[in-house]
């Protein structure tokens, strides 16, 4: 795939009258709107994913609107001018006295209508809104009303075929070993902390001292942490991503060392992402016994009996696996419609948008049930390499966003609420409280990307030939994470 080459600058000119209407939702009353602008846009490249956007409009739409406004003075709604009753000030009174009230009222209304008409008429697909200070902008005493703005915008691309794509699946035939698993993961919450004799193994709580140095300087050293033993643990400002497997094995008095990769933002430029050495000496060791299968338990989960908990278990193993399915399928068909693509991306829209792809990653886990807990660990991770996995996301989104626009795909309310309903129906809560909840976190908006694209990731999916293969639990499964809120840079 070849990105389209952008020309330096780009004109638009517009010049119609057709009339519109809209309805004032508070009122319930019909509405004239403005006429459609006569207005002339230049549009040039301002940098990666930036336009300059250049607009002009003429003079008489500004006339044609302040004597609209003035007339309405004078004779609709007339003004109060102290010393003369209403509808008898002379013109220029009324002209000199409101001046300056109509003519930011005019400047709104054009600055409105222009925009709305340049969102319907533009080429180029907007990443957020404009940088625009509609204050600054002067409705001047003569001549034509120019404004200007940036507006960061989606990569210019050519999206090759979509349908018929060949993917490879994963797939798996589910253990009592895996059901284990999941069953232990659902009752964990649940259980009971008690000492153990035996050595450590994964899930284990331990406590201990941990050191932290980075060639032969102590960094940072902590007495008596409490942790979780997982396949990695995260730390405020770094990630050891072999930990379990240093640690597992380990009993009360020994010492296990394992690396840890410092964060990309550090404020230290000379520590970013370095790798450091942790030295852990374990304390004491404790296991979590899981509970017994009460019906105080079965009701945390919607559930009446123990066989509807094994049914429960098969849910969200296979919501789990559909789960690294799609997953993997993104990624083939990034690979396949845009693996090429070279978009330079400014250090301030990954940032932004680092954040929105991790807002999207709670909708995620909560959808697999995976606990509160369990989705702040995993977030300490994935925030460590947020701007290296970004652009992936970004890539993800600009495909399905395109392919979404070439079909006509779109969310409207009633798609919200139908989401909304089905969280609360796999979660148990009340579809208000889920609403209130994804409002709360700021994530209305990520929900509804997130439903966006799973209609055109469905479609691209629909046509496609599968080569399926034994999925490797292991290899491409989201380890679990235990934190630390402690930083290994003191």
């Amino acid at each position: 795939m070849a990105d389209d080459s952008s020309p330096e600058s780009t004109t638009i000119e517009r010049s119609t009258s057709d009339e519109t209407s809209s309805i004032d939702e508070a009122s319930g009353k019909t509405t004239q709107a403005l006429d459609r602008l006569p207005q002339e846009v230049v549009i040039t490249d301002a940098g990666p994913c930036l336009k300059h956007v250049k607009v002009t409009i003429d003079r008489a739409v500004i006339d044609a609107r302040l004597e609209e406004k003035f007339r309405d003075l004078m004779l609709e709604t007339p003004a109060q001018v102290p010393g003369f009753r209403p509808g008898k000030a002379p013109r220029r009174i009324v002209e000199k006295k409101f001046r300056k009230e109509v003519s930011n009222e005019v400047r709104n209304e054009i600055l409105m209508a222009s925009l709305e008409q340049l969102a319907e008429e533009s080429a180029f697909s907007p990443l957020s809104p404009p940088k625009l200070d509609p204050a600054s902008v002067i409705l001047p005493e003569e001549g034509p009303l120019v404004y200007e703005f940036d507006i960061e915008v989606r990569p210019e691309f050519d999206l090759p075929e979509y349908r018929g794509l060949k993917l490879r699946k994963p797939v798996r035939r589910f253990t009592d070993i895996d059901r284990l698993k999941m069953q232990r993961r659902l009752l964990e919450p649940f259980g009971q902390i008690v000492p153990k004799d035996g050595p450590v193994e994964l899930n284990d709580q331990i406590t201990a001292d941990l050191k932290l140095s980075y060639d032969g300087k102590v960094l940072g050293e902590y007495k008596e942490i409490v942790l979780k033993v997982e396949k990695r643990l995260a730390l405020a400002d770094g990630v050891a991503n072999d930990f379990g497997q240093s640690i597992v094995g380990g009993k009360a008095g020994d010492i296990r060392k394992f690396e840890i990769v410092l964060s990309q933002e550090l404020a230290n430029p000379q520590l970013r992402g370095v790798t450091i050495e942790g030295e852990l000496t374990i304390k004491d060791v404790k296991t979590i016994r899981l509970p017994e299968l009460t019906p105080d338990i079965l009701a945390h989960f919607g559930l009446r009996t123990p066989e509807q908990f094994q049914e429960l278990i098969e849910i969200r193993l296979n919501r789990y696996l559909e789960h690294v399915q799609r997953k993997l399928a993104r990624a083939q068909i990034l690979e396949q419609l845009a693996g090429n693509a070279n978009w330079e991306m400014p250090q301030d829209l990954l940032l932004r948008q680092a954040r929105e792809m991790l807002k999207r990653r709670i909708l995620e886990m909560r959808d697999l049930g995976i606990s509160d807990d369990q989705i702040k660990a995993r977030l300490k991770v994935m925030e460590q390499d947020a701007l290296q996995t970004t652009m992936a996301s970004l890539k993800e989104h600009f495909v399905l966003q395109k392919i979404a626009e070439l079909e006509k795909i779109e969310i409207d309310d009633d798609a919200i609420d139908e989401e909304i309903e089905a969280i609360a129906e796999r979660t148990g809560e009340n579809p208000r409280k889920v609403r209130a909840r994804l409002e709360k976190e700021d994530l209305m908006e990520a929900l509804a990307t997130e439903i966006l694209e799973r209609k055109a990731l469905d479609l691209v999916l629909s046509s496609a030939t599968y080569e399926e293969y034994p999925w490797d639990d292991d290899s491409e499964s989201d380890d679990d994470v235990a934190t630390v809120p402690t930083p290994a840079v003191s």
